[in-house]
């Protein structure tokens, strides 16, 4: 599990192991650049030249991944330090490493959300692409510098740390122009 300065540790419970808790500061990173990467790769990959343009079939098709990515990565954090304790304690402990991965999700909903605006809106499938590549290549940077001035870093460093962030949707950019 991820830990920040600003993240209280796991309380025991009798009888059983540690519920983690809920994501804190630069815990959110984690969610909101998978999050964002998993978007980008999805927007990339659902618009094929030559193919109908479907972008709510391709909104629901992120949301679906995001979600269903999230939980796998919560249940797997399970599944990883699952020592014998009760049911019920490992059912709640399940439960907030579920719902620790909400980040994720969040984080897929602004190339959800222009999909479904770029379907009303009738856009052309090669600029909603570019458009949201480009948007999220922005929050990549952006979640970057923020949980990098949150946990202490000074603001240079912060917008390194984003800048890093931020070369990660160039390479799903690039990637995107080569393969097509």
């Amino acid at each position: 599990m991820n830990e920040s300065p600003r993240t209280p540790p796991p309380q025991p419970e009798a009888g059983g192991y540690p519920i983690p808790p809920p994501r804190r500061g630069a815990d959110w990173m984690f969610g909101g650049v998978y999050g964002t990467v998993l978007a980008s790769g999805l927007l990339a990959a659902l618009t094929q030249e030559g193919e109908e343009y479907t972008p709510f079939y391709d909104a629901s098709w992120v949301l679906v991944t995001a979600a269903t990515a999230a939980l796998a990565h919560g249940y797997s954090h399970h599944m990883t330090g699952h020592p014998t304790a009760s049911v019920g304690h490992r059912r709640r402990v399940l439960a907030r490493a579920l719902w620790n991965e909400w980040p994720m999700i969040v984080a897929a909903l602004p190339t959800v959300l222009l999909l479904v605006v770029a379907g009303f809106a009738h856009w052309e499938s090669y600029g909603v692409t570019a458009v949201g590549l480009g948007v999220n290549t922005a929050l990549l940077f952006a979640w970057g510098a923020f949980v990098a001035v949150r946990v202490g870093h000074r603001l240079a460093s912060a917008l390194l740390i984003g800048l890093t962030d931020a070369t990660i949707g160039l390479a799903v950019i690039v990637a995107n122009a080569l393969i097509k």
